[in-house]
């Protein structure tokens, strides 16, 4: 397992990492004794980094994952979790719900502090909420020493340029931009390394996009890129080959990407995705395949706001939803 530095925080986490979405059952129905083991798993797998949100499961993913790491020394991994979405369409970035929500976090979690603490999602509110109430109680939890680093995340990359020059912030979570079929999120990096800003980068195989597997319903993309990805898949299976497997290498080998964010509740997934890190990435698959995706390379969907969304909002790009 390779280790990176994340921006300016002196922390070095795993190419791969832990996302524990699956473990609130968010996809399917999970075993919590499976969970467990899953995470274990990746901590002996080599893995030091684990993200988790209240908004996973309604509180489940922070419960179960509170079980597998309160069986650990503390030092034995890092850990982030967010504030300010709750539900689907809940969300609440106020300072006293902010530092209410990490209050709880931390007792089901079964830590006194949390390594980062990103704000979620934040696209779905206006800026004046963040900046004006959420970023100032980020700062003031790390002055109580609840939490070391602070940072957001949400998908539209212009959320990211429009707010990281006004403020403080440690790392970002960015998700669906760095994959096989959108690398778009290296358009951010002079402005993260400008400003020695962390990067985590989530959702390797686009929220499903990327296998043969019929996409999942509420997924946002459009029926063009679903389509594609599927058939990208499926020249993979007919080369004997996973998709998955080239995904995770492709995501976790670019050394300008630090960690990529995995999920699963499944232990010999994570060990089987914490193993291909380490195996050499096959280059005639990986340019056939971005060939396959080429039609719809970097192609998006909207989420949240108009501001943040560009032409998207106004339903010229291709991926709008």
């Amino acid at each position: 397992m390779k280790y990176r530095k994340l921006g300016n925080t002196g922390l070095e986490v795993s190419a791969l990492s832990f996302g524990a979405s699956s473990l609130g059952s968010v996809f399917h129905q999970t075993d919590d004794h499976e969970s467990v083991r899953t995470v274990h798993a990746a901590i002996d797998a080599g893995i030091n980094y684990i993200d988790v949100s209240p908004y996973y499961g309604l509180n489940k993913a922070e419960t179960v994952l509170g079980k597998a790491v309160g069986q650990l020394p503390r030092d034995k991994f890092l850990l982030s979790s967010k504030a300010g979405r709750y539900g689907q369409d809940s969300f609440d970035f106020s300072g006293a719900r902010i530092f209410s929500s990490v209050e709880e976090s931390l007792a089901r979690l079964h830590t006194d502090y949390l390594d980062i603490l990103f704000l979620h999602d934040i696209e779905f509110v206006p800026a004046r909420i963040i900046l004006e109430e959420a970023v100032p109680a980020l700062h003031k939890l790390k002055e109580q020493g609840k939490i070391r680093f602070c940072g957001i995340s949400g998908l539209p990359l212009q959320l990211f340029e429009t707010l990281l020059p006004q403020i403080e912030a440690d790392a970002i979570l960015s998700y669906c931009h760095y994959s096989l079929n959108d690398n778009s999120l290296l358009n951010l990096l002079p402005l993260l390394n400008q400003r020695g800003v962390g990067l985590v980068n989530a959702s390797p195989l686009s929220m499903g996009l990327l296998s043969t597997r019929e996409t999942a319903d509420w997924h946002p993309a459009s029926r063009e890129l679903k389509l594609v990805c599927r058939k990208a898949a499926e020249y993979c299976a007919a080369q004997g080959a996973d998709i998955a497997k080239l995904a995770i290498q492709y995501s976790t080998e670019h050394e300008d990407i630090p960690t990529t964010l995995v999920s699963t509740a499944n232990p010999d997934n994570i060990i089987k995705n914490a193993a291909w890190t380490d195996e050499p990435l096959d280059r005639v698959l990986l340019k056939e395949v971005l060939g396959i995706l080429e039609p719809f390379h970097n192609d998006t969907w909207v989420s949240g706001r108009p501001e943040y969304n560009g032409q998207l909002a106004l339903g010229e790009g291709s991926g709008t939803v």
